[in-house]
């Protein structure tokens, strides 16, 4: 299949999903929401025994794209909550996807680059990568990839990173678990290629019985808890601290909160 956001490169035994918005640092619009979860259907049903996502130019993903924020205070109901559970429907699909994945973060990756990252089952990054969920900056909130992130590093850390909205390093994210092996920028897709053979090496019916049964351990509870941050991720979308925070992140100003 063609892709208009993403580049998908199968040479058999490994495929390389690479984000292809250079130009908008590989933010996300609906329609790489789209072809993500397409060419991931496309590799999970294709010869490749391991998949990698990485980004092109400098960065890895910056997030939401601006055009796409743009739409949200004009959306319906219905289409806040269907766009909710898009996002939702994203992450729990690189969560879950049936063969072992791989993100080579060759750079930033923020809010939802960040969740795309981090839930891949390997994260290899460069120095130079950072991360974060900076969604409380603009008066949104990280709804979904907060399920996942507790279940990563515990409570108490998710706390800090979901509510400080705070950039980390690439050191800090591999302190924390989030991230699995810190490689120089000149060598990450190497290192990707170099573990992805590896994975290949082994049984691909014990990968995806380890796989199967880490994500049944989790997806009842996970279901619930995302049922619950779908909601919470719309009704965000409708309060006035939003609105504001949008506006205030579009015009490049100082954001003024409502008061509690």
């Amino acid at each position: 299949m063609h892709y208009d956001s993403l580049r998908l490169e199968d040479d058999g035994n490994l495929a390389t999903l690479t984000l292809n918005r250079p130009e908008k640092r590989n933010a996300i619009s609906a329609e790489m929401i789209v072809d993500l979860l397409a060419a991931l259907e496309e590799c999970a049903n294709g010869s490749a025994r391991a998949v990698i996502l990485t980004g092109a130019g400098k960065a890895f993903c910056a997030g939401m794209d601006l055009n796409y924020l743009k739409e949200f205070p004009s959306q319906s109901p219905e289409q806040i909550t269907a766009d909710a559970k898009r996002i939702a429907n994203l992450f729990r699909r690189i969560w879950s996807f049936p063969k072992p994945l791989i993100a080579a973060v060759n750079g930033a990756a923020i809010a939802g680059g960040s969740g795309m990252a981090t839930l891949c089952d390997f994260t290899l990054a460069t120095p130079e990568s950072t991360f974060g969920y900076t969604e409380v900056r603009i008066g949104f909130m990280p709804a979904i990839v907060s399920s996942f992130l507790v279940r990563q590093i515990g409570e108490k850390r998710a706390r800090d990173l979901l509510m400080s909205g705070r950039v980390f390093t690439a050191p800090e994210a591999l302190s924390l678990g989030l991230v699995s092996e810190i490689v120089p920028s000149e060598k990450l897709l190497d290192r990707a290629r170099e573990l992805a053979a590896a994975l290949a090496s082994m049984s691909p019916t014990a990968l995806a019985y380890t796989k199967r049964l880490l994500v049944k351990f989790a997806e009842a509870n996970l279901d619930r808890e995302l049922e619950i941050a779908i909601e919470e991720s719309a009704r965000i979308r409708t309060t006035a601290d939003f609105r504001e925070g949008l506006a205030a992140f579009l015009e490049k100003r100082k954001p003024v909160w409502e008061k509690s």
